[in-house]
C-alpha cells in the first residue's frame, strides 16, 4: 500500500510519530503471543525440589565419605535413602510416607557425579506422573528431618512397614551406625520408628 505524498503531508504530526510506533507494538505483541511451552515436569516435585538442592536442569546423584563408607547425596549434599519395603523398580511409598520421605524427584535427566555410578541411574513413573530417581532399581528418597547436608537422621528409621537406609554406590543399603565426616553428627539403626507409623 502506497500512501502520496499529498495525503501525508494533511496528517498531523504526532499521527505520522505514533504510527511507526503502533506497527512496532503490534508486531511484538504478536511476537511474544506465540506459543511459549513449559516442561513443567515436576508437579508434587517443587516442594522435594525446592529442598534438594538440585539443579533445575537436571537431578546430579553423586557420594560423600562417611564412618560407613560412600553414600549417595544428591548434587548439594543432602542425603538419599532407599526404602526396604520397595520393590526393583517400584515405590511403595505415597501419602503420608511420601510427606516424611519425599522422593527425589528427576529434574531432567539424572546424571552421576563422584562415585556414582550413571549406569545404576533411571527413574520410575509415580502415581502422580512424576519421575522418581531410582538407582540400581531401588526409588530413592530424602528425610524431612534431615535439616540439610551433612545430616542423615533417617539412617536405620523403621517407619511405613520398614527400615529406610542409606545407599552406598553399588547400590546396597548402608546398615551400620554412620558418623558424616565433618558434620559431627552420629546416626545408629533405630527400630524406635518415626512418628509413630
Amino acid at each position: 500500500m502506497t500512501v502520496s505524498a499529498s495525503l501525508l503531508a494533511r496528517v498531523p504530526v504526532p499521527v505520522k510519530l505514533a504510527a511507526p510506533l503502533a506497527v512496532a507494538l503490534l508486531a511484538a505483541a504478536a511476537c511474544s503471543s506465540g506459543g511459549s511451552s513449559s516442561s513443567g515436569s515436576t508437579s508434587s516435585t517443587s516442594a522435594a525440589a525446592a529442598g534438594s538442592g538440585s539443579p533445575a536442569s537436571s537431578t546430579v546423584i553423586t557420594t560423600k565419605t562417611s564412618s560407613g563408607g560412600s553414600f549417595l547425596t544428591n548434587g548439594a549434599g543432602r542425603a538419599i535413602y532407599l526404602f526396604m519395603a520397595d520393590s526393583t523398580g517400584k515405590s511403595t511409598c505415597d501419602g503420608a510416607c511420601a510427606s516424611a520421605w519425599p522422593p527425589v524427584i528427576a529434574t531432567g535427566q539424572p546424571t552421576a557425579t563422584g562415585g556414582a555410578q550413571a549406569s545404576d541411574l533411571s527413574t520410575i513413573t509415580r502415581s502422580d506422573g512424576t519421575k522418581q530417581v531410582t538407582y540400581d532399581g531401588h526409588p530413592l528418597y530424602y528425610f524431612t528431618g534431615d535439616t540439610g547436608p551433612g545430616t542423615d537422621k533417617g539412617q536405620g528409621l523403621d517407619g511405613f512397614g520398614a527400615k529406610w537406609w542409606l545407599v552406598a554406590p553399588t547400590g546396597s543399603s548402608i546398615t551400620t551406625a554412620v558418623t558424616i565426616g565433618g558434620a559431627g553428627a552420629t546416626s545408629s539403626p533405630s527400630s524406635s520408628g518415626y512418628g509413630g507409623y
